[in-house]
């Protein structure tokens, strides 16, 4: 379980034990390398219950794992015009349809060109909830999924949004297209996730991960693939890739998670619909945007 501090400041609680602090924040922490936990563990900005830590500290079940990165580290945007595709905008939200290819957030190799960069060059206020380098970004899609995401004015409009996904009143529902023929006709898919032992890029189902779980429907079955439509109950990172893979029917042209195709260049993952509460009104608000060409074609082509 993780929960944010201020600016930089992070909080963990292990679910289970880990022979090295820097392993276990590299497990557990985003877009934390091992090499970089050791080098804020060796900066003393890692703290262990509350005790200045050591690279190849233990970690036991329960220990609070505290880190800080500095505000030197955090990279702040500027302001790009780039074309975004507005749904709908007011002075408290705004809901984009993002296209594949497209980073939410300024990230190690991704200093420009991102979401946040297109947002900053609309002008106005964004929430700066998310820290220097995510102004308005209140959850997040992977580059490669296409569809839509909304963002925060405010502040007020963040907490509230944010207050919705911990509750699932703000619900997202995607498409994807897997490998192989679904057997049932729905299903619920529950695993712990967490970072892949190996491979620190990946996400995988791990005892020890935090909890997430995924409902999927049959929309159409074709061609040794199957047209799905996925709720999530909770948001971690990759969690419909790394479920629908552990169930053995990995997204299409997801070449991390084992669903490679010839001629798909990026998973076949996309943002269909997603409802919430307007966090000012309180108003039921509902969106869908079409899959791409892309995803469109790819399907067409199983027919």
């Amino acid at each position: 379980m993780s929960s944010r501090g201020p600016l930089g400041s992070t909080r963990l609680i292990a679910a289970a034990a880990s022979p090295r602090l820097d392993r276990f924040l590299a497990e557990h922490a985003d877009d934390l390398s091992r090499s970089a936990a050791a080098r804020l563990i060796k900066s003393h900005l890692v703290r262990v219950n509350g005790q200045p830590a050591d690279p190849a500290d233990r970690v036991a079940a329960g220990d609070v794992v505290e880190f800080e990165i500095p505000e030197a580290y955090v990279t702040e945007a500027s302001a790009e015009s780039i074309p975004l595709d507005v749904i709908y905008e007011d002075e408290d939200i705004g809901v984009i349809n993002k296209p594949v290819g497209m980073v939410v957030h300024p990230a190690p190799g991704h200093y420009t060109g991102t979401l946040v960069h297109a947002l900053l060059g609309r002008g106005g206020s964004w929430s700066g909830t998310g820290g220097a380098a995510r102004p308005g970004i209140v959850h997040r899609l992977d580059k490669g999924t296409s569809g839509l995401i909304v963002v925060a004015r405010n502040d007020a409009s963040h907490r509230k949004l944010s207050a919705q996904l911990k509750d699932r009143t703000l619900s997202r529902t995607y498409l994807a297209i897997v490998r192989g023929r679904v057997k049932d006709d729905a299903g619920e898919l529950e695993g712990p996730i967490g970072r892949h032992p190996k491979e620190r890029k990946r996400m995988a189902v791990v005892s020890g991960g935090r909890f997430a779980r995924t409902r999927y429907q049959v929309v159409e079955r074709r061609s040794g693939h199957t047209l799905l439509r996925c709720d999530l109950d909770t948001g971690r990172t990759h969690q419909i890739r790394v479920h629908l893979a552990a169930l053995g029917y990995p997204v299409a042209g997801d070449v991390e998670y084992g669903g490679g195709e010839p001629g798909l260049s990026r998973p076949m993952l996309h943002a269909w619909r997603l409802r919430l509460r307007h966090p000012r009104t309180g108003a039921e608000l509902s969106f869908e945007a079409p899959p791409p060409s892309d995803f469109a074609e790819f399907l067409e082509a199983l027919k």
